[in-house]
């Protein structure tokens, strides 16, 4: 979104919005008499956290406007990492069914999930959302025991969803009772994993769906539910229309053309502000990941203030904070430009991220997922991390705090590569040119394929210490291995090979780099995992 449209939008759609309490009762539309919508407003706890944001926007060392922002530069400790792990976890994983979404969807008529709920819980207005939360009990969670296995499977960094889009904090919040240290598993997960990641060395951030809980709950307010009791619009509100015209029965608008969405009013965007802010404060993230409603027009004065908030208090306490954002919340070079489940098809020259999930169906744990293999995330990684990107890989815990075996066992199959060909992921470069070979990779949100099928043609570079890493997805029958880009007297290269390993044995193989290209033999090996190459120069 261009900043003067969204200024233009922003002026003109909530220019007169109340800055005012909520009211106890709702109608059926979630208004108020006063026209308002109940929400969980905390009106000390977020107007003194947001005089702490006035004064450090006043003082800091970013000011909220975009050229300012600009200044900001993506962390070497994040392009070093490359792979990371998000978690998604919450109430919703106690039905466990379909996605994380059922928290929407089973208030949602016409919903296979909300046929599901009736069935399986009863209807919606005597059991609703909330009455799952004592059962969410994470009885057997360890917060240490998570951060061994991610280590394990080679993550350098951890992003759990603070809040997803249901209104339920997992952390300590000053700003709602809707929280885990008061209810549910009646403990800060956010911290002790916060904790335990950074004790074993791990880099540490959240991310808020808070954005979206504006709306998240509106199809409970079409009939007799309990998001229409006002004693729960704590956890349910606002529960506001969708669109401007308050017709939802159109479905979801192009999420190119976020303006015609409702706006949410002041009191919710302070609510917001506050909120994300308060996980700065609290948890020193290194990497905050926003989703992507955010990017309504509404938000962009918001999304300056937090942006200069959060790099001030990095550049003050000294460390490298990041903002993950895959909607037009920012402008080039501001922050981090993240693809859900999608990938780039060429190298980008500013660092990126994508994110997708271990679980096919969900990214929140549901009975009966699908899941990807090693060897394909393996894949993945090796493709975004020659185009000058991380992945960021989500698993999604059951209620009790335990993680699927299935997930477990693809992030030690993944762990076990990256243990012996590490040296071409972390802390490498992409060199001049990313790759070769037939397979295309679609550009663009949730394009990706899973388990995608690549040729023995297809071909990866980075760079690292002065070495030149050549990446296989599949190993040729033949062991013959053909990379044209490496033809004798390159343009890509100003010196030529002097040796060349595979890396998993540590041992020199046979070469000749020809007019058309280089020519490799592999040894015959037991494993169909994709292969490495370290090219001395």
């Amino acid at each position: 979104m261009h900043v003067l449209k969204t200024l233009l939008l922003t002026g003109t759609l909530f220019a007169a919005t109340a800055h005012a309490q909520p009211h106890p009762i709702a109608d059926a539309q979630g208004r108020t008499a006063d026209g308002q919508y109940p929400m969980d407003y905390k009106a000390g706890p977020v107007e003194a956290q947001l005089k702490k944001v006035d004064q450090r926007l006043k003082r800091g060392a970013y000011k909220p406007d975009w050229a300012a922002l600009k200044a900001y530069e993506t962390p070497d400790w994040f392009r070093d990492a490359k792979f990371g792990i998000f978690i998604h976890w919450g109430p919703y994983s106690v039905p466990a069914f379909a996605n994380e979404w059922y928290t929407r969807n089973m208030y949602a008529q016409g919903n296979s999930a909300f046929r599901h709920h009736v069935e399986t819980w009863g209807p919606q207005n005597q059991f609703g959302y909330k009455d799952f939360i004592p059962m969410f009990t994470a009885e057997k969670f360890d917060a240490n025991a998570w951060i061994d296995l991610f280590q394990r499977a080679g993550a350098r960094y951890v992003i759990p969803v603070a809040e997803h889009c249901d209104g339920f904090a997992m952390y300590d919040s000053a700003m709602t009772e809707w929280k885990a240290t008061t209810m549910g598993p009646k403990r800060d997960t956010t911290g002790e994993l916060a904790t335990a990641a950074r004790a074993k060395g791990m880099h540490f951030g959240l991310s808020s769906h808070r954005a979206e809980h504006w709306w998240w709950f509106n199809d409970g307010r079409k009939y007799d539910s309990d998001v229409n009791d006002p004693k729960y619009a704590g956890l349910y509100g606002p529960a506001a229309p969708m669109r401007l015209n308050g017709d939802d029965a159109k479905g979801w608008p192009d999420g190119n053309h976020l303006e015609n969405w409702f706006p949410p009013n002041k009191e919710f965007l302070d609510d917001w502000l506050a909120r994300t802010t308060e996980l700065v404060d609290k948890y020193r993230p290194e990497m905050v990941y926003l989703d992507w409603w955010s990017a309504a027009p509404a938000f962009e004065p918001n999304m300056r203030k937090f942006a200069a908030y959060y790099y001030s208090d990095g550049r003050a306490k000294g460390y490298a904070p990041t903002i993950a954002y895959k909607g037009e919340q920012f402008i080039e070079g501001s922050a981090l430009f993240d693809i859900e489940r999608g990938k780039l098809d060429a190298l980008r020259l500013e660092p990126w991220q994508t994110d997708t999930s271990v679980s096919i169906k969900s990214w929140g744990y549901v009975d009966g997922d699908s899941y990807r293999t090693a060897k394909s995330l393996i894949g993945d990684l090796i493709d975004v991390v020659a185009k000058n990107g991380n992945l960021l890989l989500n698993v999604g815990p059951k209620a009790d705090g335990t993680l699927p075996e299935e997930a477990k066992t693809v992030l030690l199959g993944m762990g076990v590569w990256l243990t012996v060909n590490g040296e071409a992921i972390y802390g490498s470069r992409p060199w001049t040119y990313f790759g070769e070979g037939p397979t295309v990779t679609v550009t663009g949100e949730k394009k990706e394929t899973p388990n995608k099928v690549w040729t023995a043609q297809d071909i990866r570079f980075t760079t690292n210490k002065g070495k030149l890493y050549a990446m296989g997805f599949v190993r040729p029958a033949d062991g013959k291995v053909f990379i044209r880009t490496l033809y004798k007297d390159t343009p890509y290269l100003n010196r030529a090979p002097t040796s060349i390993e595979l890396v998993e044995t540590g041992k020199a193989v046979a070469w000749r780099q020809t007019d058309k290209g280089l020519e490799i033999d592999l040894p015959p090996l037991d494993s169909d995992m994709p292969y490495v190459l370290r090219l001395s120069l």
